[in-house]
């Protein structure tokens, strides 16, 4: 009679299970990214630069869309701009008919998630709602609100920078 004898387990690390996990662990980075890029997409929106630099923790800001009419947006805050705290939010536009307005609040300098709010038309030309800025990981954080309107021609916005000190 035969003896049949069982499979040793080899030594040391599951290669395979490793090799398995890593790629599985890329698959989802990569998709991450990907969702990321495509929710931040705005390739159908046409820019207008700001009018002129403002400070957006004191004052409103504008911006000329053009021939097409103009944009303020208004940050309520008390003197400062402070990370993770509410601030209502206000734009006014001029000129143009926006069915749906939304401030999207981005890092100018790397990549802090998607941070957009869709305001509620109160009455004809003015947006309100609420929005927040995210947590900041340096000292003094570049951010950058961004307007968009959907007009009937398409989306058209606009950009204010500012700066959020850690506190």
């Amino acid at each position: 009679m035969k003896m049949i004898s069982k499979p040793a387990h080899p030594a040391g690390f599951p290669a395979l299970r490793v090799l398995i996990l890593v790629t599985g662990i890329a698959l989802a980075a990569c998709a991450w990214y990907a969702f990321a890029h495509w929710l931040h997409r705005d390739s159908d929106v046409t820019w207008f630069p700001p009018a002129a630099s403002c400070n957006l923790h004191t004052a409103p800001c504008s911006a000329t869309l053009g021939d097409k009419g103009s944009i303020t947006l208004h940050v309520q805050a008390s003197g400062r701009i402070d990370a993770l705290e509410i601030l209502p939010l206000e734009v006014e536009v001029d000129g143009v008919t926006a069915t749906q307005v939304d401030v999207d609040f981005v890092g100018r300098d790397m990549d802090l998630g998607l941070h957009r709010f869709a305001l509620s038309a109160s009455t004809p030309g003015h947006f309100e709602g609420q929005g927040q800025v995210g947590i900041c990981t340096q000292n003094v954080m570049p951010w950058r609100a961004r307007v968009i309107l959907d007009t009937a021609e398409g989306k058209v916005g606009s950009w204010f920078d500012f700066d959020v000190i850690r506190s």
